[in-house]
């Protein structure tokens, strides 16, 4: 059950920054995490500051240096259907189109997706567990087959966002307003290790908004996303990858690579890039990439499957490249 809290609809950013700098406010713009969050007690919200009113922040159109600007309050649906995003980003436009069921992605928004809570059904439920201020991470030795296998400890969460993934991919960059100004924070240093900081999972900081993402200019590059999740209709990735690579001739001359639900953040595959790059596509070099990607892995108990799954969607991924 919900706790009781106030809700206010301001109708511009300085007045949601107003209303954010009260202790106990949240913000609110689709709503699709927000809700659950609340409903499952994760943190309670004195004040809901919803942004959903705020125009300027929807939308998709092309920057003057041949990039593209989506407002955080465009919905998943609108960015999976733009044209300009399946055109130039398609890797963007499959990854939003993977996003849960139709509903919430009519519903929810980019910015939201991105900055959204970890689905770990120990943060989520009545256990105080390490991210929520207690002294264990329940997962590290109980439930855990939907876990991370990188970069995890102390805290073993997985990243759920499956835009992210895309945006760090194609480098893309966030404006960020806040009580201190401005600021522009590339996504791949956005999202915080439980290494670094086991409390947050942002580098946001109290009464900052995401209010736009920046994707820079594509040219010649191909790019995808591949998810795997246990139910195709709506379900949280269990493997997946966003790929955007750049040939001459046969040889690769650049290449990111970046896995979904295989970290606590979107993780950049430096090891499949150092494979690859300066090299044919070819059965061998895909072979020692997908071992490469996996070769620092550390699963749990119940979670190696992973491994396995990992290594046999980046050669598919790779060798569709391949064969294009």
């Amino acid at each position: 059950m919900l706790t009781n809290f106030s809700y206010i609809r301001p109708k511009s950013l300085k007045e949601a920054m107003k209303q954010l700098s009260v202790p106990g406010a949240r913000l609110h713009a689709g709503g699709t995490d927000l809700l659950g969050c609340l409903r499952d007690h994760v943190f309670d919200a004195k004040t809901v500051v919803s942004i959903s009113g705020i125009r300027d922040f929807r939308g998709v159109k092309k920057t003057t240096g041949g990039g593209l600007s989506i407002g955080a309050l465009t919905t998943v649906a609108d960015v999976a259907a733009n044209r300009l995003v399946k055109e130039s980003y398609p890797a963007l436009a499959q990854a939003a189109l993977s996003v849960a069921s139709p509903q919430l992605r009519n519903q929810g928004t980019i910015g939201g997706n991105i900055c959204q809570k970890p689905r770990c059904w120990y943060y989520r439920g009545e256990f105080l567990c390490l991210r929520k201020g207690g002294k264990k991470c329940f997962a590290a030795g109980g439930e855990n087959q939907y876990h991370c296998i990188l970069g995890g400890g102390p805290c073993y969460i997985v990243h759920p966002s499956d835009v992210a993934t895309a945006l760090v991919a194609y480098e893309a960059m966030l404006h960020i307003t806040g009580p201190k100004g401005s600021r522009v924070v590339p996504v791949e240093k956005f999202h915080v290790l439980p290494k670094v900081d086991v409390h947050r999972e942002t580098v946001l900081d109290a009464g900052e908004i995401v209010t736009e993402i920046i994707l820079p200019p594509t040219r010649e590059i191909r790019s995808s996303y591949r998810k795997i999740r246990a139910r195709a209709s709506w379900d949280f990735a269990i493997a997946g990858m966003a790929l955007v690579i750049h040939f001459n001739n046969d040889v690769v001359t650049r290449l990111r690579a970046v896995l979904t639900a295989a970290a606590p953040i979107p993780w950049h595959s430096q090891e499949i890039e150092d494979t690859i790059i300066g090299n044919k596509l070819d059965s061998a070099i895909i072979v020692r990439a997908a071992k490469a990607a996996m070769a620092a892995a550390r699963p749990l108990a119940q979670n190696d499957y992973k491994v396995p799954l990992f290594q046999g969607m980046i050669e598919e991924e790779l060798t569709a490249f391949k064969k294009a």
